[in-house]
């Protein structure tokens, strides 16, 4: 506890640092308009993304972030978004190529919304994502299932419990913000008949789906005739190498 105290606490510093930092660097000039957003999670959208130590270009590149990769959003500064990163940098990056990820109905910055369309593949999906849920319908058809198809809501839940697994420093179904996965179902709206999910900590797509193959509760969630919508996040983590969570409903 004492250790995830130090942490918050060294993040904290770091915020006050950067905003310190870039109030400090434009005081020749009009400063910069502060914005809250209304959710804490965004997704990279451009193929590589320069984090700088204030909200412009010619503030220097502390470090990169990639393509579909999640950040955590302190604020808004102009056009420029405060971020954390998976390895604890923070910095700004441009707001232009991070699409914001709401909590509720997969709402984006661009301001559309999900309709809780379900589909078998999607460009939704992330790379990690689409492979996950590929070997899984594979292992639902060779034992005589019918494949899972994609609930946009329950996707949109899975990969923010996948993020809160990592942020939160975390390994279990019980989340410390949202508590048991049904409940966090519930919490995001989300009506169902039946609901389980998987959760792994992996190097590897193809790792994580045969742990839970291996394993004979994962491997009942995965089997089960009752489940026809999924979910999948699937998250860095700098102690796993990857989060993975399932999240399945019946409905």
């Amino acid at each position: 506890m004492n250790i995830f105290k130090n942490i918050k606490l060294k993040i904290l510093i770091a915020i006050l640092i950067f905003l310190a930092f870039v109030i400090s660097s434009n005081k020749s000039t009009a400063m910069l308009h502060y914005q809250t957003v209304g959710t804490p999670t965004g997704i990279v959208t451009a193929s590589s993304l320069n984090v700088r130590q204030g909200p412009g270009t010619n503030f220097k590149s502390i470090t990169l972030v990639n393509k579909n990769e999640y950040v955590r959003i302190f604020a808004k500064i102009g056009d420029w978004y405060v971020i954390q990163t998976d390895n604890n940098y923070i910095g700004a990056a441009s707001s232009n190529y991070i699409r914001l990820v709401y909590p509720n109905n997969n709402q984006t910055s661009s301001g559309n919304t999900s309709s809780g369309n379900t589909n078998t593949t999607t460009s939704q999906l992330t790379a990690d994502e689409q492979e996950v849920f590929d070997l899984i319908n594979a292992k639902r058809i060779a034992n005589g299932l019918s494949a899972l198809k994609i609930d946009d809501e329950l996707q949109n839940v899975a990969r923010i419990k996948a993020q809160d697994m990592v942020d939160n420093n975390y390994f279990s179904h019980t989340s410390p913000i949202y508590g048991s996965p049904f409940d966090m179902i519930k919490k995001f709206g989300i009506s169902y008949k039946t609901a389980g999910e998987n959760i792994a900590g992996n190097s590897s797509n193809s790792g994580a789906v045969n742990a839970w193959m291996n394993s004979s509760g994962h491997k009942a969630n995965i089997l089960n005739s009752s489940f026809n919508y999924t979910g999948i996040g699937v998250v860095k983590s700098p102690k796993y190498g990857k989060v993975y969570v399932q999240m399945f409903m019946g409905k």
